[in-house]
């Protein structure tokens, strides 16, 4: 299946969204509405491909981290 992320590369994934909705949310104040948007969005879209592990983005160009099964 085309388009699969593996297991460190989900785990960033959820990682860097969880910071990036942490920053979005806590900071906007000092970062700025528009930047806090954008962390948001992409916290979203980092937990979303994390948590199923699937990225539209991968599946385009073909790309897959996990290792193929046997």
């Amino acid at each position: 299946m085309r388009g699969r992320a593996g297991k460190t590369d989900r785990m960033v994934r959820v990682l860097t969204g969880v910071v990036a909705l942490a920053v979005g949310s806590r900071q906007a104040a000092s970062i700025g509405s528009d930047w806090a948007f954008i962390a948001d969005v992409v916290g979203v879209i980092g937990l979303g491909t994390g948590v199923f592990g699937r990225c539209p983005l991968y599946a385009m160009f073909g790309v897959q981290t996990c290792q193929k099964s046997p």
